[in-house]
């Protein structure tokens, strides 16, 4: 309850009948915009995978994946994905996926370990996507073409929701700021990781931060990344290290930095060696998907995950993700939420 966000003077523009028609209106017009954006096909993805194959997202390493056992197996356990980072790059091959398109799907997953509150639920709604690109397009200037298309299609839609429904005000600034951790470092050197992203985010309204999961100058990181999709080591622009990062608003209703997207150009074999040293992890490089990219037998490629949930709350002007999709929470997280005017689904 202490991570409860407690809005002063909350009050719900759209009712609950309202708000299921938001969410359909909104689900349907981005997932068309971003697969025209980026020139993806839907796809359809696993809920679980086997483990011991190197395929699930492992985050920031410690959180545990929600595993059962298989019968007809014997009973070889199943994990429930955290995302799809790792499985999307083995579809792109068996799909035979060319340069300059991709692929994308409705990601559902369980994340047993996550600390409930206003952003974050056990239950993760993304359209995760990825595609193919050729060498010459593993640079910053790429990545950052690619988070300028997202960001237009957000704004697009933000403009379909607000004109279906007037009492939504669009808030989202006309361009997006790009910064690199390292540069918020320096601007923001007493502040902690999150602080600064509250700070930048409210000077510039949207954000996307670049190079998340390699240490900062000052030995310590801006935030976690597993060391075997995203490529957060490779060198950029000015000599700093990151060919990845995460969209960033400010969000007005909540008074603080949201995360819409986390997402990358993905590691090559050399990057891939090189993180997997960095964090320790070298005994990875014998797993099933690890194996495959080391051996050439995957694309290089760019991808990333889109909160389902947490657009559709931002678009809405909701104060917590629970007015958004169905969940459990604690009795006095309900009970509290109730009493603000932000009834949890």
């Amino acid at each position: 309850m202490s991570q409860l966000i407690k809005p002063k003077s909350y009050q719900q523009l759209l009712d609950m009948k309202q708000t299921e028609q938001g969410i359909k209106l909104i689900k349907e017009f981005f997932q068309q915009n971003l697969s025209t954006e980026l020139r993806l096909r839907r796809v359809t993805a696993p809920l679980f995978v086997l483990q011991g194959l190197g395929i699930n997202d492992d985050l920031n390493g410690v959180e545990r994946a929600v595993n059962f056992p298989i019968k007809d197996l014997g009973d070889a356990r199943a994990e429930v994905v955290h995302s799809l980072a790792k499985w999307k790059r083995l579809s792109l091959a068996e799909y035979k996926i060319e340069p300059g398109y991709g692929i994308y799907t409705d990601m559902n997953a369980i994340r047993a370990d996550e600390e409930l509150d206003n952003l974050h639920s056990l239950y993760v709604d993304q359209w995760d996507w990825e595609a193919v690109i050729t060498p010459e397009q593993r640079t910053v200037a790429y990545l950052k073409s690619v988070v300028e298309r997202i960001y237009a299609a957000i704004r697009r839609t933000e403009y379909l929701t607000c004109e279906t429904y007037p009492q939504i005000k669009p808030f989202l600034p006309e361009h997006i700021t790009f910064i690199h951790s390292e540069e918020l470092l320096h601007r923001y050197p007493d502040l902690t990781p999150k602080e600064r992203e509250d700070a930048v985010c409210r000077e510039y309204g949207a954000v996307f931060v670049i190079g998340i999961g390699g240490a900062l100058s000052n030995g310590e990181k801006h935030d976690g990344r597993a060391p075997d999709y995203d490529d957060w080591s490779t060198v950029g622009e000015n000599g700093l290290a990151g060919l990845n990062g995460d969209i960033l608003i400010w969000y007005p209703v909540l008074e603080r930095s949201f995360e819409l997207s986390s997402m990358g150009i993905r590691v090559n074999g050399e990057s891939l060696l090189r993180q997997l040293e960095l964090e320790g992890k070298q005994e990875r490089s014998q797993l099933y998907f690890h194996r495959k990219l080391l051996a050439g037998e995957l694309p290089l490629s760019i991808g990333g995950g889109i909160g389902q949930s947490r657009l559709c709350m931002v678009l809405l002007h909701k104060a917590h993700i629970g007015e958004i999709q169905a969940s459990i929470w604690p009795d006095e997280m309900r009970a509290t939420c109730r009493q603000l005017g932000m009834p949890l689904i």
